[in-house]
């Protein structure tokens, strides 16, 4: 058992590989479970950013002081992988609602990898009305499946990057007879020699508060026909890979006795894209305190004060003066 878990704190990241089916709010009551079968501290427990139901892959859940850090990982940008299935659109734009629409309409691939850079940068978008957006402060999933007229207002999102799958980000990988649909015959003429697609997986690198679902509506759409997910996952989280989540499984094994330090990221691996600040026992005791902390030769940013290697605050530095902006205790 670790030395925290043994002083009765426990700190730090669990990443779920969430599986489809599960809510972000259950993920998060399946890891106060098992740490309570496995003995441990009573723990207070988030999520860093609320993944669907009917959506698998990373979820961030944030441990002790860890969640202190919770509202930033909000705010992070995400990865997904998602597939468009066309020739339905859904009233809630996955697999799981109802056909509102059909068509025998199937975009080429050249149109579809024409069409991506459209949607690459700040766009408009509409959500969908089976969210949980609040409006008039009522779930919108719950005003649309009242059966409510439910009318989402338009947002602007950012998406970072926007590519077929296996293809980077600097596009090299894409063959260049997909390069462009321009001066090709109509692409819905049936004697066009094209490559109609019944269904398209792409990897979309998004920010805060875009809805996979209703880019794929939006993208199938500009194609002149429509479209649905059937598959969504989430790749990465602010610093969070796939590569460090565990299955539900692996989980479980906590509350049958497997090492908790195991599965445990430390709540620095939630900075990882923030500079650390190492501080001298007598400046990062006035950081513990709430103290400004003047003189300090580094531009002006984001820091994460660290004493050896013990996190002690998140700070802004800003002409030489460090602020806190969230301390831990550890």
């Amino acid at each position: 058992m670790s030395d925290d878990a043994i002083n009765g704190a426990i700190n730090g990241w669990i990443i779920l590989d969430k599986p489809r089916g599960l809510g972000s709010t259950q993920a998060v009551a399946a890891v106060k479970r098992n740490l309570r079968e496995a003995g441990l501290p009573k723990t207070r427990t988030g999520h860093g950013g609320t993944l669907d139901p009917e959506a698998e892959g990373v979820l961030p859940i944030a441990l002790g002081e860890a969640t202190k850090l919770a509202g930033r990982m909000l705010d992070a940008s995400k990865v997904y992988d998602f597939t468009i299935q066309f020739g339905e659109e859904t009233d809630t734009l996955d697999a799981e609602g109802e056909v509102t629409q059909r068509t025998d309409r199937r975009p080429p691939m050249a149109a579809i990898s024409a069409v991506l850079e459209h949607f690459t940068g700040e766009i408009e978008q509409v959500p969908p009305k089976y969210s949980a957006l609040k409006v008039d402060g009522k779930r919108a999933y719950d005003r649309a499946r009242a059966g409510e007229e439910v009318e989402m207002k338009t947002r602007i999102v950012t998406i970072h990057s926007l590519r077929l799958q296996g293809q980077r980000d600097d596009g090299d990988d894409i063959p260049s007879a997909f390069a462009t649909s321009a001066g090709r015959p109509d692409p819905y003429d049936p004697q066009a020699p094209l490559e109609l697609a019944d269904a398209v997986t792409l990897t979309a690198h998004v920010s805060k508060g875009t809805y996979i679902r209703s880019l794929a509506r939006d993208i199938a759409r500009a194609l002149g026909t429509l479209g649905h997910v059937t598959y969504l996952r989430r790749t990465k989280a602010g610093p969070f890979r796939q590569e460090q989540a565990i299955s539900l499984d692996k989980l479980n094994e906590i509350g049958k006795g497997a090492a908790l330090e195991d599965l445990l990221l430390p709540l620095e691996a939630g900075l990882d894209d923030i500079p650390a600040l190492v501080l001298d026992p007598e400046s990062a005791q006035a950081v513990r305190q709430g103290r400004v902390v003047s003189g300090l030769p580094h531009t002006d940013g984001l820091y994460c004060a660290m004493l050896a290697d013990v996190p002690v605050a998140l700070v802004d530095l800003n002409g030489g003066t460090a602020k806190v902006v969230r301390g831990f205790n550890l």
